[in-house]
């Protein structure tokens, strides 16, 4: 492997030990513990070759000022998710793998990733492989406008609390992290 590859290896390693689950979710430290075997066990880990799975980074765009999130419909899953994927040579942290997704998958430049750290884990299974996804928030400038990849059938954007009605269990609970971490209470309804 390359500098740059172990790089990535050794950053995914320190992030994984440091991290904690911010809601002391008992299956979130399983999962920690199981990404470090992960990364321990298979020298290919970090990467889509690895057919036993591979750590992935994501990140959930949010528009803080308007309450919301940006989720893409997977051309491939046929779900509305995160912005996310698999890690690439270039990338030298998890944290620039799920900035890079996030830009790539949403057209939104500017973004920035919530301080922090990761918000959660989620192993979910894919056409290529398991996915151990690391995930972050990343925070839309004010003004952002998206633009569909190649990689989405539709971008929309959906309320917090509108996330539970389209998407899975993963992303209703990285959306209410988000809206927690970026201290987003909900907005009274209009007077009529």
């Amino acid at each position: 492997m390359s500098a740059p590859l172990d790089g990535l290896r050794a950053d995914a390693e320190r992030v994984l030990e440091q991290w904690r689950s911010r809601d002391r979710d008992l299956s979130q430290e399983q999962l920690r513990q199981e990404y470090l075997r992960h990364i321990a066990d298979q020298p290919d880990g970090m990467w889509k070759a690895c057919a036993t799975g591979h750590i992935t980074a994501s990140a959930l765009v949010v528009d803080p000022l308007s309450d919301r999130v940006l989720l893409t419909l997977h051309r491939k899953l046929g779900q509305w998710l995160q912005m996310g994927g698999h890690c690439e040579p270039e990338d030298t942290t998890l944290a620039e793998a799920a900035l890079r997704e996030a830009t790539e998958e949403s057209g939104i430049t500017g973004l920035t990733l919530l301080p922090g750290g990761p918000l959660r884990l989620d192993k979910h299974r894919t056409p290529c492989a398991w996915h151990l996804d690391v995930q972050y928030a990343a925070l839309a400038p004010e003004g952002a406008v998206e633009t569909i990849s190649e990689e989405s059938l539709d971008l929309r954007w959906f309320g917090f609390d509108e996330v539970a009605a389209v998407a899975d269990e993963s992303v209703v609970r990285l959306a209410r992290l988000s809206a927690e971490a970026v201290a987003v209470s909900p907005r009274p309804d209009p007077l009529p």
